[in-house]
């Protein structure tokens, strides 16, 4: 990626209207870029906007990044803006959590549409605008559940399984043309869906299984994001960094022995 010291950089954000994409967004807006949020909650994307009130460096556009004519619109909102676009996170995401047995297929579609599908066509759409200006950055959300099977995470953990391949994929060929794809697999964080999904018994168990025995914080979570667009992540690439405080390295881990260390 290369970049004239006056240019003002741009990152669009998928799923930008709240928890880890705003903490992103943020981030990027302090390190001095232009910043683009794609959400389909138009309602919340709204009040983030009005929030933010920085309207000649941030551009709100209500998408559903499962629709391929959504998000070419958003390509084409964007570049009438800002004129380019240098790092893109696709962090758009939802969620059914159910056993696998009532799962229905319709459910099983609707999570692999925003969070497989969505990921392919935001970076498909973006990508030749990025090659324009010499590349840039991907950064695709995966999760800890795509690199940890889970109960009542059949779509979702699958979907986040596929997500790291892509990346690789996205990694080897987008690579040799100057775009660093990498992948972020955050661990439990203190999100809006953590607090609707996980009762006091959840948080207790995550807590016992954690080597850190906490949450992540979105802040933490959108950091190291722009480490992997940044140039200090110049050279990293097709990577996948569990931002989780030690969940998976922990392993089976039995609990017991955990407390008696």
């Amino acid at each position: 990626m290369t970049t004239s010291s006056s240019v003002v950089r741009v990152a669009v954000v998928t799923g930008g209207a709240r928890g880890i994409g705003l903490a992103s967004a943020e981030w990027f807006l302090r390190n001095g870029y232009r910043v683009a949020l794609l959400d389909n909650d138009s309602a919340t994307l709204a009040q983030t906007d009005a929030t933010l009130n920085q309207p000649d460096r941030v551009l709100a556009v209500p998408c559903d990044v499962s629709q391929p004519a959504q998000v070419q619109a958003a390509v084409q909102a964007i570049l009438a803006r800002f004129g380019r676009v240098d790092a893109l996170v696709n962090n758009a995401g939802v969620a059914v959590f159910k056993p696998i047995a009532q799962t229905t297929f319709e459910e099983w579609r609707y999570v692999m549409a925003t969070n497989l599908d969505g990921a392919f066509l935001c970076t498909q759409a973006f990508a030749p605008e990025m090659l324009k200006t010499g590349g840039g950055s991907v950064v695709n959300i995966a999760s800890i559940s795509g690199l940890r099977a889970s109960t009542l995470r059949v779509a979702y953990g699958t979907s986040k399984a596929a997500i790291i391949h892509l990346t690789k994929q996205q990694a080897v060929e987008y690579g040799n043309a100057g775009i660093r794809v990498n992948a972020i697999a955050p661990g439990p964080v203190e999100t809006e869906m953590a607090k609707q999904v996980h009762d006091s018994a959840i948080r207790s168990d995550y807590f016992d299984a954690i080597p850190l025995k906490r949450y992540g914080s979105t802040e933490e979570i959108a950091s190291a994001i722009g480490f992997l667009c940044s140039e200090a992540g110049g050279y990293v690439n097709g990577q996948v960094l569990a931002v989780d405080g030690g969940f998976d390295a922990a392993g089976v881990g039995l609990p017991t022995l955990r407390r008696n260390s």
